[in-house]
């Protein structure tokens, strides 16, 4: 590694409320396969592949989503140079420090290229033009952020004011989303641009510039580092220095403030994908502006977003409306309130519904499970375990578990028993006896698991071992 090497530091922090149904704080947008066969984390990291000098990615994430980022980057063949465990979210600049800490434990002083997750980008080489113009810019000190050549006024975006021309400008001023008056005057100037939250700087000017600016941040900061632990393939940060961090963004805790901030402009077709609104705007359209995801059937519908991901979506004589099917819930909303749905996602929160958690599909460090059917001191589910993969050693109080194979084969260890079962073979697990399931082939395993007993609650595990570190 050199001082000119790029090393992506993706930030996987968010929870997309405002993408429900599909996204859930426990499976956000980041994760999904929102445009195209890969999730919006993977095409992040893929689209950086034609790009010279670059290094490993570092991700950094919630603990909670620590599984999802290793599998998803496992799919793409990506072996990142790191994953940090972030204990409680902080914000950017905290997440970014960490990231330039770790950076620096190289001999050399290499430059990072700060990616949020979930963001959508279509012309691959204007984003590749602006970012060899910022890598030079970067390359002398400057901290750079990349200011999106707007499309319209809108007035959901901060805002960056250049000054002078050329591929990489002074920053002037930095503004807050704007009134529609105001935005229209911005784009109208020339001299404004949307606010991506991308940056590229060296690791060490950034940490300098956080230093001075933001002093009570990079005490805790560097203890949480300093504290990090391995675990399996992450690094988790220190949990009781780094909740004592303040949170705060990179542009408040320092572009904001630094004399070496530097704008550079991009055209390539961004989004934050922020909203179904904006999902909408980037996805690809048929002749009445609909686009059309799943098993859809339409009648007189323009304008719309309409989305199937279990069963049959009919839609008559709509305009302009975001209509989502998932398993378990269907939001039906118009598009000018799109960015209302994350006050739904508020109310299931308090009203203490999982709808705004988990999906009826929940992904585990294993393989999944999906809830089926559920009633009176009964629930049926559908669990896949993927191939080497095994559940812990564990038992349950309240409830006895039969186990049915549909595909694949299984390792039973039931007491002080071990067996295998292969297709249409079954078992019982009795109320309060250990055991543990695995899966020693090459293909999925999947099963049917009937849960029957006084409680049925996920929290119903006494865990004895765990591959997984649970």
């Amino acid at each position: 590694m050199n001082d000119q090497t790029l090393i992506p530091v993706v930030l996987s922090g968010g929870s997309g409320t405002r993408l429900w149904p599909l996204s859930r704080q426990h499976y956000p947008k980041q994760f999904l396969p929102l445009l195209s066969d890969q999730t919006l984390i993977q095409q992040t990291i893929t689209r950086l592949a034609s790009v010279p000098d670059v290094a490993a990615p570092m991700v950094v994430c919630n603990e909670h989503h620590r599984f999802l980022v290793a599998e998803q980057m496992r799919v793409i063949g990506c072996e990142p140079k790191d994953i940090i465990l972030e204990p409680v979210g902080r914000n950017t600049a905290p997440a970014v420090a960490v990231a330039a800490l770790n950076a620096l434990q190289s001999d050399q002083d290499p430059l990072l290229l700060i990616l949020p997750a979930d963001h959508a980008i279509t012309n691959l080489p204007k984003f590749y033009e602006a970012l060899a113009d910022a890598r030079q810019a970067a390359a002398q000190g400057n901290l750079v952020t990349f200011g999106i050549v707007p499309t319209a006024p809108e007035t959901g975006y901060g805002y960056i004011r250049g000054e002078g021309e050329g591929s990489a400008r002074a920053v002037a001023a930095f503004v807050e989303k704007p009134s529609l008056e105001r935005a229209e005057s911005y784009v109208a100037s020339g001299d404004y641009f949307w606010n991506s939250g991308m940056f590229l700087f060296r690791a060490s000017v950034y940490l300098e510039e956080l230093a001075e600016h933001a002093p009570a941040m990079m005490a805790p900061v560097r203890s949480a580092f300093e504290g990090a632990a391995r675990d399996l393939d992450f690094l988790r940060l220190g949990g009781e220095a780094f909740s004592a961090c303040p949170e705060d963004s990179i542009d408040y805790a320092v572009m904001e403030r630094t004399r070496r901030a530097v704008v550079v402009p991009m055209d390539a077709g961004w989004s934050d994908v922020g909203s179904w609104d904006a999902l909408h705007a980037v996805s690809d359209h048929d002749e009445q502006g609909n686009a059309v995801i799943g098993d859809v059937l339409t009648e007189d519908v323009s304008g719309s977003y309409l989305r199937a991901e279990t069963r049959l979506l009919a839609a008559v004589g709509i305009s302009d409306h975001i209509v989502v099917e998932t398993a378990d819930a269907v939001l039906v909303a118009h598009r000018d309130r799109a960015q209302d749905v994350k006050k739904i996602v508020q109310r299931l929160k308090h009203m203490g519904r999982e709808e705004s958690y988990f999906h009826r599909r929940v992904y585990r460090p294993w393989g999944w499970y999906e809830g089926i059917a559920v009633g009176p001191r009964f629930q049926v589910k559908h669990i896949c375990v993927n191939p080497g993969a095994s559940l812990s050693h564990q038992m349950h109080h309240h409830r006895a578990e039969h186990w049915i194979v549909v595909k694949g084969t299984a390792r039973v260890r039931r007491g002080d028993e071990a067996f295998l079962l292969s297709e249409d073979q079954s078992t019982y697990i009795p109320v309060g006896s250990a055991h543990r399931l695995e899966n020693p082939g090459k293909i999925p395993l999947d099963l049917i698991e009937v849960q029957s007993g006084s409680y049925l609650g996920e929290d119903d595990i006494v865990r004895f071992e765990d591959r997984y570190g649970r």
